[in-house]
């Protein structure tokens, strides 16, 4: 059966579409911060990831190719076309896939905080099963503190984060794991041929900047910017600094 993925609307109904997709354990609120500080004349789609937010909860585990098919569907049904997609983490691993099956459907990316291969197989598997034994709260205080510098741990949005983490069904937070833990686009993303920005913070833990360096340096042309004093969810900790960054490469690319 086709899962429900939730999605939410900003921005200007008849703009240009600027899809967004979330890291794991989270969902479209992760953006609250962003959306406010951007031209409102394009149109901003928040999706919730399967077994996230508000949308249906399928048995994990997930396939990255399902993820990737629930973004598809939700673009496919509203006749969005030459979208500009950002990516956050798993986000970004989505962004990747998508760009490299539908070209169609994207524009140019944005890849913040992520990589074309992240940890391994054993480690995802092994999150998986803690979470599933445990429930998401058994790990989140690590998973925190390594989104976070410890100045914005403190901070209205990584509390606004944590809740909505701890919030997270295991089955979903388990079947995404699974999905991240089956993915190397390492070949995948070296041939694609887009307007790319990369985005890293300088205090993210999970996935540092040389990683997100290293995805950067895939994709002929692509550009590459650091955010001081960033985590790994610089929507959250720099919204700011993100959202100049996104809005100049709105301009830049000709979406807005």
């Amino acid at each position: 059966m086709t899962p429900h993925i939730h999605v939410t609307e900003g921005g200007g109904p008849a703009g240009a579409p600027v899809v967004f997709l979330h890291a794991l354990g989270l969902d479209a609120r992760m953006w609250g911060a962003v959306w406010p500080l951007l031209p409102q004349g394009a149109q901003f789609i928040g999706i919730d990831l399967r077994g996230h937010g508000q949308s249906d909860v399928p048995p994990a585990p997930y396939a990255m190719g399902a993820l990737i098919r629930d973004v598809e569907r939700v673009m496919d049904e509203r006749g969005l076309r030459d979208a500009l997609v950002v990516g956050l983490s798993v986000g970004g691993l989505i962004a990747q896939g998508l760009a490299a099956k539908r070209l169609d459907l994207v524009r140019a990316l944005v890849l913040s905080n992520t990589a074309a291969k992240i940890g391994t197989r054993a480690q995802w598997d092994d999150r998986a099963a803690l979470v599933r034994e445990k429930g998401v709260g058994a790990l989140a205080d690590g998973v925190l503190a390594r989104w976070f510098g410890a100045r914005a741990r403190d901070s209205e949005g990584a509390r606004a984060m944590a809740a909505i983490l701890r919030a997270t069904p295991p089955e979903g937070y388990a079947g995404v794991a699974a999905a991240i833990g089956g993915t190397d686009f390492i070949t995948t993303t070296s041939g694609l041929r887009l307007p790319t920005l990369v985005i890293a913070g300088t205090d993210d833990g999970s996935t540092p900047p040389d990683l997100v360096r290293e995805l950067a340096d895939l994709i002929p042309g692509a550009r590459y910017a650091l955010i001081r004093g960033a985590g790994h969810l610089p929507p959250v900790d720099r919204p700011e600094a993100f959202a100049t960054l996104l809005a100049t490469f709105l301009r830049d690319t000709g979406h807005v």
